[in-house]
């Protein structure tokens, strides 16, 4: 129930707040969708979005995109950040309202100019498809100050590109590496391929098939690019050691 923020909204009482959090996380939609409601139609702008996201995704109610466009657009029109990042998804996704990725584009940014790490995030992202590396950079870094992996793994690939930046391999790395230990299997599978390959770290090719075998079980369908000419390279006791390797916790994201 990812749209429910866990944070507390304006205007509500912290208690019916956090009843309805409770209620919701044990499967009581009923309970947490009749405290909610309240607060929405009182003009709580973050219970109108988490009723949103029950008829997004079904919870307590059936599954009804228009009611949710519905509840969000008053969400986001009171200025509250989730609400418009939500909203913008619907947009981006043409989910109960019509595909339109310049109004997604709009609403993202009121919310990220609020700090809204996941709008930056996205917002980075169409920037670079769009092409517009440096406006995709300055998202990514704000979204990667708050912990986004997947922003780190961004200017990692802009750093080892040279899109709109000069081409740094070690700043790629120091990138991915936090990316990489926070979870982020593409940035594990870019990790894996500088590991074989030597470029802006030290060459190991049974660290490389570690970081890549946690890619690829994580979902990264890079690893699957670089596993054959890094497993060419290694005996089959350098693969077992990297597969244990690759079975063990993650460092911690200052570790190498």
């Amino acid at each position: 129930m990812g749209w429910v923020d866990r944070l507390l909204p304006r205007r509500a009482q912290p208690d019916e707040m956090a009843q309805a959090l409770v209620a919701a996380k044990s499967g009581d939609y009923a309970t947490a969708l009749a405290i909610w409601e309240k607060l929405a139609r009182a003009g709580n702008p973050r219970a109108q979005n988490n009723i949103a996201a029950c008829f997004s995704g079904g919870y307590g109610v059936e599954e009804n995109p228009e009611l949710a466009a519905k509840w969000l657009k008053l969400s986001a029109a009171s200025g509250d950040p989730v609400g418009q990042r939500n909203l913008a998804t619907l947009h981006f996704r043409g989910e109960g309202v019509t595909q339109d990725d310049g109004e997604a584009m709009r609403l993202y940014l009121l919310a990220a100019e609020q700090g809204d790490a996941i709008a930056q995030d996205m917002l980075s992202w169409m920037h670079a498809e769009q092409g517009d590396f440096a406006a995709a950079r300055d998202f990514a870094e704000k979204a990667a100050a708050q912990g986004v992996a997947a922003s780190m793994t961004r200017l990692g690939n802009l750093y080892h590109d040279a899109l709109g930046v000069p081409r740094d391999p070690e700043a790629a790395i120091s990138w991915w590496q936090k990316a990489a230990a926070l979870g982020d299997a593409d940035a594990q599978a870019m990790l894996g391929a500088a590991r074989l390959t030597g470029s802006g770290i030290e060459r190991d090719p049974v660290d490389a098939l570690a970081w890549l075998l946690r890619a690829r079980d994580g979902g990264s369908k890079l690893a699957a690019n670089f596993i054959p000419a890094t497993h060419e390279a290694l005996s089959p006791q350098e693969r077992e050691e990297a597969a244990r390797r690759a079975a063990q916790p993650l460092p911690g994201p200052d570790q190498p």
